[in-house]
C-alpha cells in the first residue's frame, strides 16, 4: 500500500510543479532613486567600412543633457542622401557586413522610433545627412544612455552603425534602414 500513496504523492508534486512552471513570472520593478550618470567625460568611436562601401570617419561622444551627443564626420556616404545612425547592443566590428553588433541597443525594452517623439530604443538617433560630396556633418543626440559607469544603459563599449538608408522610424525593429555601411565601437577617451 505504501508504493502506490507514494507513487500518488510524487504525482501529485509533479502536477503542482508543472501548473506553476505556466505561470509568467513577474520582475520586480526596481525601487525609484537617481538615474545612472554618465562617469567619463568624452569618447571616440573610429568608424570602418563595412559590407564593401568606402565609408568611414571619426565620432566623439559626450555626455549631455539627458543622454550622449555624437559628433564628427562621416564621409563615403551617398551624395545628398539621408542616412540612419544607431548604437548597437555588442562592440563588435568583425563580421565584413557588421552584424556581429547585434540589434540596436535597447536595454528597456522599447519599439523603435525616433528621438524626442516618443518610446524609442536607446541607440536610436536622428539620420545624417551628407553633402553633395558625400560628407555628413555629425550632430546627433542618444537620449537615455551614459557614457561610462557600466550601468545597464551605458553605451561604452558598444558599437555605433551607419547605415544604407535612411531611418523610417517606424518600421519594427529597425526603421528599415538597410545595409550597414560603417561601424565603429565606443571608446573611452583616456
Amino acid at each position: 500500500m505504501f508504493p502506490i500513496l507514494r507513487t500518488a504523492s510524487i504525482a501529485v508534486a509533479t502536477l503542482a510543479l508543472a501548473a506553476c512552471g505556466g505561470q509568467p513570472v513577474k520582475k520586480p520593478t526596481p525601487p525609484p532613486g537617481p538615474r545612472p550618470v554618465s562617469t567619463a567625460q568624452s569618447a571616440v568611436a573610429v568608424m570602418a567600412s563595412a559590407s564593401g562601401s568606402l565609408v568611414s570617419g571619426k565620432l566623439t561622444l559626450r555626455p549631455m543633457g539627458d543622454g550622449v551627443h555624437l559628433t564628427g564626420e562621416i564621409g563615403g556616404l551617398g551624395a545628398n542622401r539621408s542616412h540612419a545612425i544607431h548604437i548597437h547592443e555588442k562592440g563588435d566590428c568583425s563580421a565584413a557586413d557588421a552584424s556581429s553588433a547585434g540589434g540596436h541597443f535597447n536595454p528597456s525594452g522599447q519599439p523603435h522610433g525616433q528621438v524626442g517623439h516618443g518610446p524609442h530604443h536607446a541607440g536610436d538617433m536622428n539620420n545624417l545627412v551628407a553633402d553633395a560630396e558625400g560628407v555628413a556633418k555629425v550632430d546627433v543626440h542618444a537620449s537615455g544612455v551614459t557614457l561610462g559607469g557600466g550601468a545597464i544603459n551605458d553605451v561604452a563599449g558598444r558599437a555605433v552603425i551607419v547605415h544604407a538608408a535612411a531611418d523610417d522610424y517606424a518600421s519594427q525593429p529597425a526603421g528599415n534602414a538597410g545595409a550597414r555601411l560603417a561601424c565603429g565601437i565606443i571608446k573611452i577617451a583616456r
